[in-house]
């Protein structure tokens, strides 16, 4: 069994990655999990949170706010809704994903009448990226959202 493994992602936008990795780090909606060459097939959801890939070439992070990721034991490829390299997440990108979530809630509250649905979903949303923020070094009380 190779101790490496081909790593692919992409996003509506664009192709992210497309490298050699001997371990990737994934925010699965479950809980985190690390997949390395080997290792069992799995289809998994993503919440929002930083994946890591870690391989000859070093070490790349990136931000994803949801989506899938199909591991094999020789590949993970990852389908994400939307993702940018770590570098790429500024303060003002982050403001406006949370400004997004924001309004995915109070869309969410006046459609529904305390209900469990979409609601619980929009709101465990915006928990999640008040907390990938501040993850990495962004502040979710900076933003500027009415």
């Amino acid at each position: 069994m190779a101790d490496t493994m081909q790593f692919d992602l992409v996003s509506p936008e664009r192709r992210l990655a497309s490298v050699t990795a001997t371990e990737v780090q994934i925010p699965a909606t479950e809980g985190d999990m690390t997949a390395m060459a080997g290792h069992v097939p799995t289809i998994t959801t993503l919440r929002p949170g930083v994946l890591k890939v870690i391989g000859p070439a070093g070490t790349q992070e990136f931000v994803v706010l949801g989506g899938f990721a199909e591991i094999t034991a020789t590949s993970v490829s990852v389908l994400a809704e939307n993702a940018l390299p770590r570098a790429e997440m500024t303060q003002d990108v982050y403001n406006a994903m949370l400004a997004d979530a924001h309004a995915q809630v109070k869309t969410a509250k006046s459609t529904v009448d305390n209900e469990p649905g979409p609601v619980d979903d929009a709101a465990r949303l915006l928990a999640d990226m008040v907390a990938v923020g501040t993850h990495i070094g962004l502040d979710p009380k900076q933003s500027n959202f009415g």
